[in-house]
């Protein structure tokens, strides 16, 4: 199975505020995304980080 689950970390306060998947077969490099952090109270670039266990 293709899709691996990871975890989006605020850049900005480091807080780890959502989970969601990608295909790594056809996205290799590490998604940035603007969302909202519910920290900072404001939209911000999250980064994807590895899924803690």
């Amino acid at each position: 199975m293709p899709q691996t689950k990871f975890v989006m970390e605020c850049s900005v306060c480091k807080d780890h505020n959502y989970v969601t998947s990608k295909n790594r077969q056809n996205v290799s490099e590490r998604l940035k995304l603007n969302k909202y952090c519910r920290k900072c109270g404001k939209h911000t670039e999250h980064n994807e980080t590895r899924l803690r266990k």
